[in-house]
């Protein structure tokens, strides 16, 4: 019966030292970690390798439940496997432990769920807001404006050349072909 960790962030930014550090003082002999890092399945990966170890007895530990996964229905999947294999769960943070399987205790870690998914649809629902006030959705630039391309198309129509408009314009040929509305 051992007690295995299992860190996780989901930005490139966050660091997982801080989940670490209270991993180990919990005394967990293995810890399993995934990072965020531009291959989405990383995490997923890690989840993996850690149900791929852990054995009946033996005790998973977290920090939050929120680490193992994106939302509650992933958290709670999870956490049914566990149960499945007579695995324990420990989330530190939230003073959570499965090991204590009354009713009052599995309607807790459900609750907490939902909370931390409730928690993550609100941080995207006030992004989504920043970026509707302020126009900003990320990505590159166009490279004409709509004003552009109505004179684009005009001079389209009265002869001038898909070069001239290009070097005129600062873009490539294949850019004034789309804002005429064909392809080269």
């Amino acid at each position: 019966m051992s007690k295995i960790g299992f860190a996780r962030v989901s930005t490139k930014e966050q660091e997982l030292e801080g989940q670490i550090a209270k991993l180990k003082d919990a005394g967990c002999e293995r810890i399993e970690q995934g990072k965020h890092s531009g291959k989405a399945d990383e995490n997923k990966a890690a989840l993996e390798r850690l149900l791929d170890y852990v054995r009946e007895g033996d005790t998973v530990v977290v920090t939050k439940l929120d680490r193992l996964g994106r939302s509650l229905s992933q958290v709670l999947n999870v956490i049914d496997t566990l149960t499945e294999r007579n695995i324990n769960l420990i989330a530190l943070d939230q003073n959570i432990d499965t090991s204590n399987s009354d009713p009052m205790s599995r309607a807790m870690v459900q609750l907490l769920g939902m909370f931390a998914e409730m928690e993550r649809n609100f941080i995207v629902s006030r992004t989504q807001e920043g970026k509707e006030r302020t126009g900003n959705y990320g990505g590159r630039k166009p490279a004409l404006t709509e004003e552009d391309k109505a004179a684009i198309r005009k001079q389209k129509a009265e002869g001038v050349s898909q070069n001239k408009l290009s070097g005129q314009y600062g873009v490539s040929r294949a850019t004034i072909a789309r804002a005429c509305g064909y392809e080269k």
